[in-house]
């Protein structure tokens, strides 16, 4: 395999050089710009001249080479746009910049994710949406996460705070956490190799922000085959290049929540051929819940800057992310009635739809680090990426119908992750029971030294404290484009190295439930402020590790695309994907009385301390590999609806959920079989548009086999997980739009089941945990004013019921809630908006960590659950 991808490189290497050469030396050169009646460029539309032709690219520019002077007629089409035929006198370097007029809208939108040449969404054979910045405007997204809910078919559990989300494409589980077969792009390159790395979930690594043009997303499909580790998706974050001037002045405040943000970006060409972006955010605030403290504080910057030439561009650009954001994790929530119909409410003391476990008398945590030193970390840090990146794309036809594209990027990632996870939830009385006293007491607060009442309750509190420390990595994407008649071909060779290195660090407390500056609990000689253990005593002392991993990634790949007529187009793909994970890791080992916080006494919590096992650390030295592959087709019924179909296998390669388990060897070699993952689909879709509506409808079914796990069960509080999932349904998407009404919006319905456990036969057959038979989000709006420049909406989400684990018997019961906006025009740019998400306090449980309850009285169970009411105003300067 190294001599053919050698061999590949080399060739590739040695054609562009050529084919370079060549087109350096054409004469008679038509080239310009496609544009629609707004200036906006047209990408994908096809131009040709005689025999010649070409494809419009990201900024509707064209060239056509080795044209015979003097006349001809040049002929431009763009589905969904009237065709243009015009003469043009051709005299060497000669221009000609044309506009087209609009015939609809919506399809005609170009697809640059997951795909090898750009199409519309009626041309392309791939499920594929798109949200732009107004709508992420009117729905007001509290974290990144929560734009995905806007996307047909993807399932977003946002209920972690600005990152940490649970995302999963069509029915394809959550068996765990974060996103493991679906990739989360900026620009068309991954943001993190892997998805589902803990406490490194991609979402905590993007900002939504003014410097977005757009978020893609393509579900299945040719992401298979066209990005690695992804095959159910992959979600793109467009940026803004500057093409046309402009910029936004943006500050936003929380009316009845704790934030204060300001946006800004500004673009402009700086010549006919240069142009650049630059923008970011800074925001600082308590956020939606209380917190206590200031748990929301940093910013990002993003520039670019675009230079294009006769036959392409090359674009630079460089981003800077440093931003805490507080983490939300399960919450002790009341349960009561039965398991197939429960009743869920808040505890007293504790309201689910506002308040946290995290507390300003709970900001210190002093723990062992991972080479033996004593280390501090404050809880406040949260969710804390430090990520520096650059990168470049480019693009260049070479002439004769070859195209040369590639994209590169840098990323230096550290920071920490550090919240608070229940462990256990209890009555005071019987936690002291547990630890041999009487009666715990407060350990800090206004009732320090007091004791705590045996009714209330109390939580054994496990600090996910986790330090990273390395997640670097490097992404390079090459492609090379050839026309031959009917037929597109495309060779890419991707390369990627991602580095995990991270410390966990965790240690245990004793909490009351409360929700406002909660204290932290004494159990006698055993405890020492709150703290009775450094490590988690209660999981049989898992969780203090230690990763020093790197994951070498090559994957060549092959697309064609054969345009059999005027109605149909037929594409396939094919992927070889390999890789080398390298590195060590380390488990935990107790030390004996242990002076961690160098008080000269040996108290309670330090008789055994949980360490970093440094003296007996593990190889990693697995290497895996899989292709993937897809087949395509697209029918145009006519110029306004079209059919297509698709079948696709694809793989995810385990990273380091593999580890610390019993599917890597003491070798550090993967057990057979388990080095990845792979995923099966097949869809069929129709699509079409009208001058006032478009309609999306795709049937699916996937195939899943799966290597994982996840905490809350198992030996030392950890569940491995070896099973096949079959899921199947359908999706539907769409807008209408009569005279100032708007309404637009999705309805995702999936039948899923565990279809074999290798490890837990008896939840065969059984629906995966939190997954709803049907998902849906809509969104009417209604514009008003003498200039209808005013705008008036709500969106609904809401969810059917779900099973809270896998053996099915507690349910989450299904829920809907509203997220009123009003966007008013103050005057000629300035605009301001109120945006109120959950505006009836809806109480939304979207994962659980117990099963099931005792029926008919009160149960605690730890949960989490949407945010409850929270407003926004927004003003917002455009010019």
């Amino acid at each position: 395999m190294k001599k053919i991808t050698n061999l590949l490189q080399k060739t590739l290497c040695f054609t562009m050089l050529l084919l370079v050469s060549q087109a350096f030396a054409q004469s008679g050169v038509l080239s310009g710009t496609i544009t629609d009646t707004k200036g906006n460029a047209l990408i994908g539309a096809n131009v040709s001249a005689g025999s010649k032709s070409a494809t419009t690219n990201e900024n509707g520019s064209y060239t056509l080479s080795g044209l015979a002077e003097g006349k001809t007629t040049v002929t431009v089409t763009f589905i969904g746009y009237k065709t243009v035929v015009q003469e043009v006198a051709i005299k060497g370097a000669t221009t000609a910049n044309i506009q087209m007029e609009d015939e609809s809208k919506s399809l005609d939108e170009v697809v640059v994710t997951g795909v090898v040449r750009q199409r519309t969404k009626l041309q392309s054979s791939v499920s594929v949406s798109s949200v732009n910045t107004a709508q992420i405007e009117q729905a007001a997204p509290r974290s990144t996460a929560e734009i995905f809910r806007s996307i047909a078919g993807i399932k977003a559990e946002p209920t972690g705070g600005e990152g940490n989300a649970n995302i999963t494409v069509r029915g394809i589980p959550i068996a765990s956490g974060g996103a493991k077969f679906l990739q989360l792009h900026e620009d068309g390159l991954p943001v993190m190799q892997f998805g589902d790395v803990a406490f490194g979930n991609a979402d905590i690594f993007v900002r939504n922000d003014q410097t977005l043009a757009r978020v893609e997303a393509i579900r299945g499909g040719s992401a298979s085959t066209l990005a690695s580790n992804s095959p159910a998706g992959i979600i793109n974050f467009i940026s803004k290049d500057g093409k046309k001037e402009g910029g936004t002045l943006m500050q936003q405040v929380g009316v009845d929540f704790g934030q204060t943000r300001t946006d800004f970006e500004y673009g402009s060409p700086l010549s006919e051929s240069l142009r650049f972006h630059v923008g970011g955010f800074y925001r600082q605030g308590e956020g939606p819940r209380n917190a206590g403290y200031t748990a929301n504080l940093g910013g990002q910057f993003k520039a670019n800057l675009t230079k294009e030439f006769k036959n392409g561009y090359v674009r630079l650009y460089v981003k800077y992310l440093n931003d805490k954001s507080i983490g939300y994790l399960p919450m002790p929530v009341k349960v009561s009635g039965t398991n197939a119909n429960p009743n869920w409410s808040s505890v007293n003391g504790f309201d689910i739809l506002q308040d946290t476990p995290h507390s300003a008398l709970f900001l210190d945590n002093l723990t062992i680090g991972a080479d033996g030193e004593r280390r501090r970390s404050n809880i406040g840090d949260g969710m804390h990426p430090i990520n520096t990146s650059f990168g470049a794309e480019m693009s260049f036809d070479l002439g004769d119908d070859w195209k040369v594209e590639n994209r590169f990027r840098q990323n230096y990632i550290k920071g920490r992750f550090v919240s608070l996870f229940p462990a256990e939830v209890t009555t005071g009385g019987a936690l002291a029971t547990a630890f041999g006293v009487s009666n715990l007491t407060y350990a800090n607060g206004p009732l320090a030294g007091t004791n705590f009442g045996t009714n209330s309750l109390a939580m054994r509190i496990h600090t996910f404290d986790t330090e990273i420390n390395n997640f670097n990595n490097f992404t390079n994407d090459l492609k090379l484009s050839k026309k031959f008649g009917d037929v597109d071909l495309t060779l890419g060779y991707y390369r990627a190295f991602q580095n995990i290195g991270m410390s966990w660090l965790w240690n245990s407390y004793l909490m009351e439930v409360k929700g406002d500056n909660a204290a932290l609990l004494n159990a006698g000689t055993a405890t020492s402020n709150g703290l009775y253990a450094y490590g988690v005593p209660f999981w049989g002392n898992c969780c203090t590790r230690n990763y020093d991993a790197n994951y070498d990634i090559t994957a060549p790949y092959a697309a064609a695309q054969w345009k059999a007529n005027e109605k149909l187009t037929v594409d396939a793909s094919v992927r070889f994907d390999s890789g080398k994970a390298r590195g060590t890791y380390a488990g935990a080992t107790q030390a004996v009385n242990l002076d961690v916080n160098n008080n000269g006494v040996i108290d309670g919590p330090e008789a055994s301390v949980s360490v970093v096992d440094n003296a007996n650390r593990k190889p990693i030295n697995y290497d895996y590999d899989y292709t993937s592959y897809s087949l395509g087709l697209n029918y145009l019924l006519n110029e306004n609806q079209s059919l297509f179909g698709r079948y696709s296998r694809g793989g995810r390669a385990n990273a380091d959920r593999l580890l610390f388990g019993p599917n890597v060897l003491n070798s550090g070699a993967a057990v057979g079989g388990l080095s990845a993952d792979m995923v099966d689909q097949a869809e069929i879709g129709y699509k079409r548009r009208g001058t006032n509506h478009t309609f999306y409808a795709t049937a699916f079914y996937s195939k899943v086999s799966e290597q994982n796990w996840d905490f809350g069960g198992g030996a030392g509080g950890i569940r491995q997980i070896q099973r096949e999932y079959n899921a199947m349904g359908l999706e539907l998407e769409g807008s209408y739009r009569m005279k100032d009404f708007n309404i637009m919006g999705n309805v995702t319905y999936t039948k899923a089941e565990i279809a074999s456990d290798a490890l837990n036969p008896a939840v065969e057959g059984n629906r995966p945990r939190r997954q709803a038979d049907f998902i849906y989000n809509i969104v009417p709006s209604y514009k008003f004013g003498g200039k209808r420049q005013h705008l008036v909406g709500f969106s609904v989400i809401g969810t059917t019921k779900a099973y809270a684990q896998d053996d099915n018997k507690l349910v989450m019961p299904g829920y809907a809630y509203v997220n009123p906006f009003l966007s008013f025009e103050l005057t000629q740019g300035l605009s301001a908006t109120v945006n109120i998400n959950n505006v009836f306090d809806t109480i939304g449980i979207t994962e659980v960590e117990e099963g099931s309850i005792i029926e008919n009285q009160d149960n605690i169970v730890r949960a989490r659950a949407i945010n409850g009411r929270t407003t926004s105003l927004t003003l917002a300067y455009r010019f």
